[in-house]
């Protein structure tokens, strides 16, 4: 048997949801994908929930790099629920579930992990054959910077 790293599991559960043609695909509804990239970017800015490194709004899911500064579970509660709700909203699907309860977390570990994290998520749209260029997905940290 072949023992598959949590980065390598990580990384090939994403090329799946990457793939994927069906499904709760809300996140692609440009509306909804400017809505999660306005809320990620006001708890850094506004309310200093957190330092935000890089981010990605893929169509099914999100990545999200960030330095916590408040407790990483009140975090995400906040970040989801924020955004379902205006998500929920503008699909006219109030008060159903929309992101998944569990989240992948990782402790990033050193300056070179983190700068190859912030890559992988930056690059994340030119992998699954978006766009050509990082800086060409709207809804990422690389649009910003371009």
């Amino acid at each position: 048997m072949i023992s598959v790293s949590a980065g390598e599991q990580f990384k090939q559960t994403d090329v799946v949801l990457d793939r994927a043609g069906s499904g709760p695909l809300w996140l692609k509804n440009p509306q909804v994908a400017d809505r999660v990239v306005h809320t990620l970017r006001r708890g850094s800015a506004d309310l200093h929930h957190y330092v935000l490194h890089a981010f990605v709004v893929m169509a099914n899911h999100v990545h999200v790099l960030l330095t916590p500064g408040i407790e990483t579970r009140r975090l995400m509660k906040s970040l989801k629920g924020v955004t379902a709700r205006e998500a929920n909203q503008i699909l006219q699907r109030t008060g159903k579930p929309f992101w998944q309860d569990e989240s992948f977390d990782h402790w990033v570990r050193s300056e070179v992990e983190f700068t190859e994290i912030r890559k992988y998520i930056e690059h994340n749209p030119v992998t699954a054959g978006l766009v050509e260029r990082p800086e060409d997905w709207a809804w990422s940290s690389a649009a910003l910077k371009s």
